[in-house]
């Protein structure tokens, strides 16, 4: 599949599903671009600092896939930002991003915005499991990551947002402790 440009597919989709309120956004303006290529386990991310407001989209994971992938995770990340910057509300997948993914996927059907995709991941060599304190669910991670908590029992006991409770513990995973 081709790199489509992404210029294009976000003002479509800004006038489309956000009457155009994320073009028009300043300090910061809100970039949009692919990836350097070392984005290899999440299709989209949407990131706000100091004077930083950008989407990001995963070229190694979203090229080889059909169009709809793209807008999909574009439309996704999309509506973080206008959760974020337009609504000024901190949340991830709560109940702000909820309605507008629902009104969204209602007004039309070329693709469906979900909470997380489903594309084929590159394999890759685990060095860390990390492990839910209230669920016991586990998964593998290259690296130790800080501040990370178990996202199904975050939106299933509080609303979605991060909660220490379900912070991860990381463990060596035993295939990177031998060796």
């Amino acid at each position: 599949m081709p790199l489509h440009p992404l210029p294009p597919l976000f003002h479509r989709l800004d006038r489309e599903h956000f009457d155009g309120q994320l073009a028009g956004l300043q300090r910061p303006e809100l970039r949009i671009r692919w990836s350097d290529g070392r984005m290899t386990r999440t299709a989209g991310l949407y990131r706000r600092g100091p004077g930083l407001s950008e989407i990001v989209l995963s070229r190694p994971l979203l090229v080889p896939l059909p169009l709809e992938a793209t807008l999909s995770t574009l439309c996704h990340e999309m509506i973080h930002a206008w959760v974020d910057r337009v609504l000024r509300v901190r949340e991830a997948h709560g109940p702000n991003f909820r309605a507008h993914m629902q009104r969204i996927n209602s007004a039309q059907q070329q693709f469906e915005v979900s909470l997380r995709h489903r594309y084929p991941l590159p394999a890759v060599v685990a060095g860390w499991i990390a492990v839910c304190p209230s669920c016991g669910r586990t998964a593998s991670y290259r690296r130790r990551r800080q501040g990370l908590a178990c996202r199904p029992c975050c939106e299933a006991h509080n609303g979605g947002r991060w909660d220490q409770r379900f912070a991860l513990s990381f463990e060596r995973a035993p295939e990177a402790s031998s060796g």
